[in-house]
């Protein structure tokens, strides 16, 4: 068994060694637990754990050495009390939900959030008595614009910061005080920083979420998602998670323990390339706009430099031309993978208006400022030139046109 304080480590090195325990086999690296249940030595045992009496394992929907072990890790880097995995990033808001809120409650949200997130919020919460209320894409920079709408029966402020894929900010201090003065909490999505580039719970925030699909594991390879706060939040929505069942399973887990060990270097290797693929990409006479918190262009550039340790490797992107110039950019490249998917080695290009919120209405995606010109790309690790290389394909012909 590990005897160090993980205390006051790194959370590179947090991610390496906290809470490693080994067994009598005496292994170097995390075991990886498959077994959905657990044996006891006596009836009694047994009664006592599944009572909660003693500490233990008890059905591996709830309780998993391994599942346990990637919570732990992941609460240590983003700097909380506690961490409850869940078995995607929908399932992560979904869970937060049901264990935060009642009927006659209200989220008041950024606009700017992925499309699932709006959809799941307007489709599925409502319909149990959650309201839900909107602040436009252009009006979330302003914390006055949050004191203005919070309601007493606002109970969560949510946010994506950078947003999903115009890298739009909050201002997450300003945020969370606005928050606590009428007894609300801050939830941010830190799917698209990690702990590596931004900890919201240092600034402020109550709540973070993410879905470690994306960058925690880093390769495309297992769903998953996490929620990590203070206890008297995790608690009961490790008790929608106990009961309701979208727990995280043991393998996966195990990969994004595995992914949280390299998330340091590969998030430094991915802002890298991505602010100079914006860099190039803003040069490019093709391209009316660049959606990127690294350049000095952006409007929120000083807010950035202040909240984030870099700037993501997510660039947004407008072609002139609308949506037929985007999807021909996007066939015209060879190597970069079509896909929604992002946080992977390989880069990925995308056209959000119909694909990644293709399911919101134009309404909403204006509201979002989603326009039809508009290209996400997820920048990975190969090399740069042949990324730019990949895209000034379509781009180039498109400038000529």
């Amino acid at each position: 068994m590990s005897t160090y304080d993980h205390s006051e480590w790194s959370a590179e090195t947090a991610a390496i060694r906290a809470f490693h325990q080994r067994t009598h086999e005496q292994e170097h690296v995390d075991p990886l637990y498959m077994t959905s249940s657990f044996v006891y030595g006596s009836a009694a045992e047994a009664m006592r754990k599944f009572s909660g009496e003693e500490e233990g394992n008890v059905y591996a929907r709830f309780h998993n050495p391994t599942v346990q072990l990637f919570e732990k890790r992941l609460a240590a880097m983003e700097g909380g009390e506690q961490c409850v995995a869940t078995s995607s990033g929908m399932s992560a808001i979904l869970s937060l939900a049901l264990g935060l809120l009642k009927s006659g409650d209200e989220i008041l949200a950024s606009s700017a959030l992925f499309g699932s997130t709006v959809g799941l919020f307007r489709n599925y919460l409502e319909k149990f008595g959650v309201g839900i209320r909107f602040i436009s894409a252009t009006e979330v920079v302003n914390p006055e614009a949050w004191e203005k709408a919070i309601t007493p029966q606002t109970r969560l402020l949510f946010a994506e910061t950078p947003s999903n894929p115009l890298a739009t900010l909050i201002d997450i201090r300003a945020v969370a005080d606005v928050a606590h003065r009428h007894g609300a909490l801050l939830v941010i999505d830190n799917c698209f920083c990690t702990p590596v580039l931004q900890q919201p719970l240092a600034l402020g925030a109550d709540i973070v979420v993410h879905s470690a699909t994306k960058y925690i594991d880093g390769q495309g390879r297992a769903i998953g998602g996490a929620v990590v706060g203070r206890r008297e939040h995790m608690q009961d929505i490790f008790n929608v998670v106990r009961t309701c069942g979208p727990c995280l399973s043991p393998f996966n887990a195990w990969l994004f323990t595995k992914g949280l060990e390299t998330l340091s270097l590969r998030m430094k290797a991915h802002c890298e390339q991505a602010a100079a693929l914006a860099e190039w990409l803003e040069a490019h006479p093709a391209v009316a706009k660049v959606y990127y918190c690294g350049l000095p262009s952006h409007p929120q550039h000083e807010l950035a430099k202040r909240q984030l340790r870099a700037f993501g490797a997510v660039v947004g992107f407008e072609v002139h031309g609308g949506r037929d110039a985007a999807w021909s950019v996007i066939d015209s490249t060879q190597m970069l993978s079509i896909t929604g998917n992002l946080g992977d080695v390989r880069t990925t290009i995308t056209h959000p208006a119909t694909t990644t919120h293709g399911k919101l209405t134009l309404e909403q995606r204006v509201a979002a400022g989603i326009e039809e010109g508009l290209i996400r790309v997820s920048v990975g690790l190969e090399g740069l030139d042949d990324i730019k290389r990949d895209l000034a394909r379509g781009l180039d012909a498109l400038a000529a046109c």
